[in-house]
């Protein structure tokens, strides 16, 4: 068995005071830092996926024209380059082994959109480090986090969400994500 966690878009655009900033995304960047700290060698990889959106074009009608739905259409976040788009100041990056960028002109949720440095995929990533089980934390529980971790069931991981390592936009969506997650394999439980 080889288990790698997978940190979901802990950006300063998803976390408080951000454009898309959501309650909680410090405290999950904080948390996932102390998780890494207080279990040295409990992964062994870390991956990390960032929003990293293109800022001369609506990335595939991503960013809205007007005002967004937010289901669909969002106001513009995470451009890359720019200060939303980067980690969190609280999650210590210095653990994370594999960058990955997603939503370079198109609309993208699940780390499994993006891309590394080096221009690999995901998939193409876990196999070649032979990873079986996954645990995903960050930012949002019923977007990027929900994605990313049906994606890896999908792909036929044994995948945990840990939830108290996962801010949501609303709470009724979000506890919905976790039912769902639940129901197509995913095992929900806290860090601890």
């Amino acid at each position: 068995m080889t288990r790698a966690l997978f940190i979901i878009d802990v950006q300063n655009d998803f976390t408080e005071g951000g454009a898309l900033g959501v309650e909680g995304g410090a405290a999950v960047a904080a948390g996932v830092t102390e998780l890494l700290t207080n279990n040295p060698g409990a992964y062994d990889h870390v991956f990390a996926s960032r929003d990293w959106h293109d800022g001369d074009n609506d990335n595939g009608g991503h960013f809205a024209h007007g005002d967004p739905d937010f289901v669909d259409t969002w106001p513009v976040h995470c451009v890359s380059g720019t200060s939303g788009a980067e980690y969190h100041a609280a999650l210590d990056t210095s653990n994370v082994d594999v960058h990955v960028q997603k939503g370079q002109g198109k609309p993208a949720y699940s780390i499994f959109e993006g891309t590394t440095g080096d221009g690999e995929t995901v998939p193409q990533k876990l196999d070649e480090l032979g990873i079986t089980d996954i645990d995903v934390v960050g930012i949002a529980t019923d977007y990027c986090v929900r994605a990313s971790a049906l994606d890896a069931v999908a792909a036929g991981r044994t995948v945990r969400v840990l939830t108290d390592l996962v801010a949501g936009v609303a709470a009724d969506s979000s506890a919905a994500a976790l039912v769902e997650l639940e129901a197509a394999g995913v095992e929900v439980v806290p860090s601890v």
